[in-house]
């Protein structure tokens, strides 16, 4: 059985802690999902992870669609839900259905992830929930606000904290599904978690929330430089980089191919 969004909300309730990782192409994704992951995010990090740029801003729509088939096309199992980046969806309430009409259309993705639960926002998850399109949120360190945010913890002091609790009411009451908690603190975290009915999804938040998630680049030691909430559980820099320094030497060495 495919997991859908109605499951993640059950999950919350039975206690089951939701796996999520993301995923920028076919080969990372079919083994995410043959390895039992639940929900697999084609995040914007896919900027950075996959395109080489220094923050998330520059990917475009048609760059997150193009990526989102090649994941779509890997998954069985898991929800794929695809970021919408940057300016896709910010300017109006018909801009932020066009972009996520598309991506649902012509990617496959079962969902879409905005970020921010700000009025304006909380409006237009609104009006793309009521129109049939499931909507994960995303509160506290929203990546795409890195001007104005930088990459620091948010929500320290108390009236931080409270605007992003707001902030997560506010989009569970316009329908989204679920709720990403980005680099908040984990007594802020168990709070809003304890608060809301839809399930959290933490990267950075602490143990309290009802799932995890975390960039897969990041996660299997891919990455240049990682943020400090990340973990590696294993070394695939190194190990490829060995790998590609062995048969070079048996390319120079006329060891391989052997006769």
């Amino acid at each position: 059985m495919a997991v859908t969004t109605q499951q993640l909300i059950q999950w919350k309730q039975q206690g089951r802690p939701i796996v999520a990782l993301t995923a920028w192409d076919y080969a990372i994704a079919q083994v995410l999902d043959a390895a039992g992951v639940d929900v697999i995010l084609v995040g914007d990090s896919l900027a950075m992870v996959a395109l080489g740029y220094e923050t998330t801003l520059p990917v475009t729509l048609d760059e997150m669609i193009h990526h989102a088939k090649a994941v779509r096309r890997a998954v069985k199992q898991a929800l794929v839900v695809c970021d919408l980046p940057f300016l896709s969806y910010q300017e109006s309430l018909q801009q932020a259905m066009h972009s996520a009409g598309r991506v649902l259309k012509e990617s496959g993705a079962q969902a879409v992830k905005l970020e921010g639960g700000y009025p304006v926002m909380a409006q237009t998850v609104s009006h793309l929930v009521q129109a049939g399109i499931p909507v994960l949120g995303h509160v506290g360190l929203t990546p795409q606000s890195v001007h104005k945010l930088g990459y620091r913890q948010q929500g320290k002091s108390p009236e931080a904290g409270e605007r992003i609790l707001q902030e997560a009411i506010a989009l569970e009451e316009a329908g989204a599904f679920a709720v990403v908690l980005e680099h908040i603190p984990s007594e802020l975290a168990l709070q809003i978690t304890q608060k809301l009915t839809i399930p959290t999804i933490g990267i950075g938040a602490g143990l309290h929330c009802d799932g995890q998630v975390l960039v897969t680049a990041d996660m299997l030691g891919l990455s240049h430089k990682q943020p400090p909430f990340a973990k590696s559980y294993v070394d695939l820099r190194e190990a490829i980089a060995q790998a590609v320094q062995s048969y070079g030497n048996e390319v120079r060495e006329r060891k391989f191919p052997d006769s």
